[in-house]
């Protein structure tokens, strides 16, 4: 962590302490306390009755727009009332498969566009596509439907999706994309299995994107597993967790070109016990910015930016399927240095910052989006 930032944590905390002294907490009826570093905090449920939301985001106007695996969409308002949006192309829900993630594009007041990932039928069996529609809010429909991208070569296992989108500053869309159960295919730039994809929003490839011959051209960068979670910073720079197999779950900061090596080299080890590849190292091949061993199965991760929390500016937020909390990621290396949990972070699916500041999640267990807030 850099000096500058460890100064605006000492002061946040300071003031943050002040506060605490002098002015007794009162959590609402419908909130549950969260202790943390930062002292303890809110936690809302701000929408419920979900099953099996994997991804949201929020609309200009304050509402949210919240996807189920299942293949159902809904935009819920602020009193949390929710309806649902007709107008979604054919989804396959398979295993991990379904209605994945989703994005409000940058310019959702002129375009009304949004993006999302979902499965479909490919060549040689199911694989990831991208769709961008329009959003008529009034008419609770999605229209002007095209699918943008799909993956090449399909498998035909419920394993291994991704799926994560984010818009970029520059309009550019970043996807995640599972090796979908077939380990060697995620060493192979002619398959998009295992890969971080960057295209334009109307699906073209950018001309500035590092493969062309012989190779797939919206990859980014290679050789991941099982991405479920991403999110770029301010700077830029762009975030990934994957799932690893026994152990070796990573959190890897994404290079244009670079190859993290799956399934040649890994820091967890095959279910059955086996070793995967050459071991943990190899030239050419990227290492991860933090593992866990054992997995903690993370989904949505967050690059906290917001004002709310001054002292997370800059932090990693992961959420774990498996062990029922936040993890929250510091330093330089980055590691785990703290565990967001209570009865409302059960197989915490996706996470995202509101425009506030709060930090916002999905409960699988707990059917719901709740918030973060001081």
């Amino acid at each position: 962590m850099n000096t500058s930032k460890t100064l605006r944590k000492v002061a946040a905390n300071l003031t943050v302490a002040a506060c605490l002294f002098t002015l007794p907490i009162t959590l609402p009826a419908n909130a549950a306390g969260l202790d943390t570093s930062v002292g303890q905090l809110q936690v809302n449920q701000q929408i419920g009755r979900l099953v099996g939301a994997w991804g949201f985001d929020f609309l200009p106007d304050g509402s949210v727009i919240v996807t189920e695996k299942r293949g159902r969409l809904f935009i819920a308002s602020k009193d949390g009332s929710k309806r649902r949006i007709r107008g979604l192309p054919e989804i396959v829900e398979d295993g991990q498969g379904g209605l994945l993630d989703i994005v409000v594009a940058r310019d959702f007041e002129q375009s009304q566009e949004v993006f999302f990932t979902h499965v479909k039928t490919v060549e040689d069996g199911l694989g990831t596509a991208v769709t961008v529609a329009r959003l008529d809010v009034a008419d609770s429909r999605l229209k002007d439907v095209r699918t943008i991208f799909e993956m090449t070569g399909g498998d035909f296992g419920g394993r291994h999706f991704g799926s994560r989108i984010r818009e970029s500053d520059d309009g550019r869309l970043f996807v995640t994309i599972g090796d979908r159960g077939d380990r060697p295919s995620a060493q192979d730039l002619s398959r998009h299995n295992g890969s971080v994809l960057r295209i334009n929003r109307d699906g073209s490839v950018p001309r500035d994107n590092p493969f062309t011959t012989g190779a797939a051209p919206e990859i980014w960068s290679y050789g991941h597993r099982n991405p479920q979670g991403m999110d770029i910073a301010k700077d830029g720079t762009i975030w990934i967790a994957e799932h690893g197999a026994k152990g070796g779950d990573e959190v890897n900061l994404v290079r244009k070109a670079a190859n993290y090596g799956w399934p040649i080299i890994s820091f967890g080890t095959h279910y059955s016990g086996a070793k995967i590849g050459v071991g943990t190292k190899q030239d050419g091949m990227q290492q991860p910015e933090h593992y866990w061993d054992p997995s903690i199965a993370p989904s949505g991760l967050l690059v906290y930016q917001g004002e709310m929390f001054p002292e997370w500016q800059g932090d990693l937020f992961v959420g774990s399927l498996k062990f029922d909390y936040i993890s929250r990621l510091d330093g330089d290396p980055v590691a785990e240095v703290e565990q967001l949990q209570n009865a409302d972070t059960r197989r915490v699916r996706d996470i995202r910052e509101a425009p506030d500041g709060s930090i916002w999640f999905i409960s699988e267990d707990r059917k719901g989006i709740f918030r973060i807030s001081r």
